[in-house]
């Protein structure tokens, strides 16, 4: 069997000395979509996503967790399958300090050690059932690249634009950022947009990506929040498509589940789609009470202590 790893982001939000350093760099625009409370916080997600991978994917041969100089309270870094990478490890200096996880994943590559074939995740993603690694790369072993259908939504985005002056998102815009460069080298505009999940990824297919782009992707990098100037990592699953090295796979919420924890009704509909993954998405809508039950639901659905903990 190949080797196959997992690489987190993860970012302690409640933390004082991280909290100076960012409002140092960036001010305090707590409210704003690119820089929200939600953005940052800890509520514990990982220890939660850590406890679904030990119970269904222990296939998995290493978990990198990259951070900004921050260790989790609770981790065990004495085990031998987790490895703590410092943003100062692989993002150039003048990445630093970084609050924006977009140019942080543009860096993956640069992780010490990561195998050829490797998953990536947020903090707030989990494997809800038990998993192989052909659930992540079929066929050659190249990836499965899962996206959320959108019918024609290039003259979508032009119609909003240029008939109804409305403006993107900012996240809408990264997304189309990153399949304008594709078209423009690759000759297709990707429709699909991200599952916002678990996604897979070929290390020499995601260097190959960063070489085309590299001047494109060079430009955002002193972006230290997010940015409307941001290439979203959806860049290198449309690369995996335009050269034939992934297998596009539309998704629906039986396999991949956007769990948008400000939203209760979310609780019944997760039940009922009982996802192979999900993401427990905490965003610029949610407050501390959507949180504090969305902590008490992880705790009842993964009570187990993994074999990362203390």
């Amino acid at each position: 069997m190949i080797d196959i790893d997992l690489v987190y982001l993860w970012v302690n939000g409640n933390d004082p000395q991280w909290i100076a350093k960012r409002i140092a760099c960036i001010g305090d625009t707590t409210a704003s979509e690119e820089n929200c409370k939600g953005r940052y916080v800890d509520n514990d997600e990982l220890k939660y996503s850590l406890r679904s991978i030990d119970r269904y994917a222990p296939w998995i041969r290493k978990i990198f967790i990259v951070t900004d100089n921050q260790i989790p309270a609770w981790l065990d870094t004495s085990n031998p399958k987790i490895q703590i990478v410092d943003h100062t490890e692989i993002l150039p200096a003048k990445c630093l300090p970084c609050f924006n996880s977009m140019v942080i994943e543009h860096h993956l590559h640069r992780i010490d050690g990561l195998s050829e074939h490797f998953l990536y995740a947020n903090d707030d993603m989990f494997i809800n059932r038990p998993v192989s690694p052909s659930d992540f790369f079929k066929n050659e072993m190249f990836p499965i690249v899962r996206l959320n259908y959108r019918l024609l939504r290039k003259p979508y985005i032009w119609f909003k634009q240029h008939v109804l002056g409305r403006r993107l998102n900012m996240y809408s815009t990264t997304i189309h950022n990153a399949a304008k460069l594709t078209e423009k080298i690759f000759g297709t505009y990707y429709n699909g947009r991200t599952h916002h999940n678990i996604d897979a990824y070929l290390k020499s297919n995601y260097n190959l990506a960063r070489h085309i782009f590299g001047k494109e992707i060079d430009m955002t990098l002193s972006n230290h929040m997010r940015s409307n100037t941001d290439i979203q990592r959806n860049l290198y699953s449309y690369v995996l498509l335009a050269t034939k090295c992934g297998h596009l796979q539309y998704v629906s919420q039986r396999i991949s589940f956007r769990f948008h924890i400000d939203n209760h009704k979310h609780y019944k509909k997760f039940q009922r789609a009982d996802p192979m993954l999900f993401c427990m998405n905490d965003s610029q809508y949610s407050n501390d009470m959507d949180r504090i039950a969305a902590k008490n639901f992880l705790s009842r659905y993964f009570p187990d202590k993994s074999q990362f903990e203390k």
